[in-house]
């Protein structure tokens, strides 16, 4: 695995190094030793698989308050999305800043989402599967999310954005009283 630094401090985009021959390909996809290596210690306690069935679909941009924020390792094993991430730690010096890319089964990439960074997606191929891996259990009480279409961030999603729930797409804009988490 190869782990490339991005501009939001802490994050980072993974990049498979897949063993290849006539039968196919293996490749590791988490290896605790090689994680230290980002200073990763925490465990990951719960991985959750989804699947999206329309091209242009949007979910997010979710995240959860302490004492349950979280750590998320993302991959697309299906299909191809537009992922993005937002810095909501108080403190940071890229605080409100957002990264994007694009994770498909095809690339084999991931991107290691630190606690305190929101997360959403939208797919960009049907039938669209993504794997998750979360340092910290799902507590229904301590989501949060972001609007995706607030102009403090200043995503430029690839489609119109489509078949979102409503609590996604009611989620607040940012205004001044919004301060962050703190970890």
């Amino acid at each position: 695995m190869k782990f490339i630094e991005i501009s939001l401090s802490g994050a980072y985009i993974i990049e498979l190094e897949p063993f290849i021959d006539e039968r196919g390909f293996f490749a590791r996809t988490f290896c605790k030793r090689e994680f230290k290596q980002i200073h990763h210690t925490k465990e990951f306690v719960q991985f959750n698989h989804s699947m999206t069935s329309i091209r242009g679909t949007l979910r997010g941009m979710h995240y959860q308050v302490p004492p349950n924020t979280e750590i998320k390792l993302i991959r697309c094993i299906r299909g191809k999305v537009f992922d993005v991430i937002i810095d909501i730690r108080k403190h940071s010096p890229t605080f409100l800043k957002h990264f994007d890319l694009i994770l498909s089964e095809d690339n084999m990439k991931m991107i290691y989402v630190p606690e305190g960074f929101a997360h959403g997606f939208q797919t960009l191929e049907d039938n669209s599967q993504m794997i998750y891996h979360h340092s910290g259990y799902y507590t229904p009480q301590n989501e949060r999310g972001l609007n995706y279409n607030d102009p403090c961030f200043k995503i430029h999603w690839p489609l119109p954005p489509i078949n979102m729930t409503t609590k996604d797409q009611n989620y607040p804009l940012i205004d001044n009283n919004f301060k962050g988490i703190e970890l």
